[in-house]
């Protein structure tokens, strides 16, 4: 017999993930970007000037799946992208003041989760770790 849908951790995460991205929804769609362009800005904000393909990297996806919403930040004046001088094969992406400051606005999804989740912040910080040391272990092995 299948063990019960709700007692697999792949479909708790999955579900989580979508809940998640529910809650952001409409705070995203009043600042105008959607999960996976934050997600890209969020990286930037890390690492102003990353590469297409370490933005890709960063965030487990395919150098080709990050272009179209990096193309749609730009038109939207959040990031502009440049050739790298020192190999023009890569295409350096850098945040505008207009993206730096959308995404300090960005805080507020995180005050969200924690409001909503019932959850302190320190559950959800040790929640996290637990949930990154699972994905490690999981790509090492």
């Amino acid at each position: 017999m299948p063990i019960p849908l709700d007692n697999q951790i792949c479909f708790t995460l999955y579900a989580t993930s979508m809940a998640i991205t529910r809650t952001y929804k409409p705070m995203l769609d009043e600042m105008g970007v959607t999960y996976p362009q934050y997600l890209v800005l969020s990286v930037l904000g890390e690492d102003d000037g990353a590469t297409v393909g370490a933005i890709a990297h960063r965030l487990a996806l395919e150098s080709s799946t990050i272009t179209p919403p990096v193309k749609r930040l730009e038109q939207a004046g959040l990031v502009i992208r440049q050739r790298s001088s020192v190999d023009e094969r890569q295409v350096q992406v850098f945040l505008t003041p207009a993206g730096r400051t959308l995404l300090n606005r960005c805080d507020c999804l995180g005050e969200t989760l924690v409001a909503k989740s019932a959850m302190t912040l320190d559950q959800l910080d040790a929640l996290n770790r637990q949930i990154q040391a699972l994905r490690a272990a999981l790509v090492a092995g």
